[in-house]
């Protein structure tokens, strides 16, 4: 529903000092000014109200935390080879790294997506919000 002000008289001139009647003037103007009521060729003073908008709030937010979680993998990435006497050797493991498989990345990919999704619908309603503000 429009947003409907009801007009301002005019400011009677008797009974009222100079500054009086000018400071009264100045905020009928504008309050007129503000409501869109002065008869302005443009809108460009007009305040925004609430039924200025027309935008429906964004879908509920899907992404509300990260889920993707890893299984990795511990691989070998050092070790010793130590001559045990009888002609063989010990094999010492000296370090192992975690790694992340592919199941890992498709499961943050996935993540990455859903935000990016979040992200694109939150930048549709204020691009139609500042679509509807400069009018």
């Amino acid at each position: 529903m429009p947003t409907s002000f009801t007009g301002i008289p005019d400011v009677p001139q008797e009974g009222l000092d100079e500054w009086q009647f000018r400071i009264l003037s100045t905020i009928k103007e504008n309050v007129e000014l503000l409501t869109g009521s002065r008869g302005a060729s443009n809108a460009d003073s007009k305040a925004l109200t609430s039924s200025s908008f027309s935008v429906q709030p964004p879908v509920p937010q899907k992404m509300v935390k990260i889920t993707a979680t890893g299984a990795g993998a511990s691989l070998l990435n050092g070790f010793v080879l130590t001559p045990d006497g009888s002609g063989g050797f010990t094999v010492d493991v000296t370090g192992r790294s975690d790694v992340p498989l592919l199941s890992d990345y498709n499961n943050l990919a996935r993540n990455v997506q859903e935000l990016a999704n979040d992200v694109a619908r939150l930048r549709n309603t204020v691009e139609i919000l500042i679509t509807q503000i400069r009018g």
